[in-house]
């Protein structure tokens, strides 16, 4: 298995900024041939704060993961499961 801890650390302080039961985010890592997903599960009464207003907010995250994993030549997919 890879390592992920910068994706995973990063996407873990983000959102348990931004929800208000931090201990219901769980992050799940899923490996591919070609690139990672990274499925988020938040409470239900958290989505829209992960979302955000035309998911503005998840694409911020996204934008960042993308980054991060990009200064390794990898590709990570962000998963919003509710």
């Amino acid at each position: 298995m890879k390592e992920y801890g910068n994706e995973i650390e990063l996407i873990e302080f983000i959102v348990k900024s931004l929800v208000d039961k931090e201990d219901e985010v769980k992050l799940n890592v899923i490996e591919g041939e070609k690139s990672t997903i990274l499925e988020l599960r938040v409470s239900q009464s958290d989505v829209g704060k992960i979302i955000g207003r035309r998911g503005r907010i998840a694409r911020a995250i996204r934008t960042l993961l993308g980054a991060c994993a990009a200064k390794t030549n990898r590709r990570v997919q962000l998963e919003i499961l509710d």
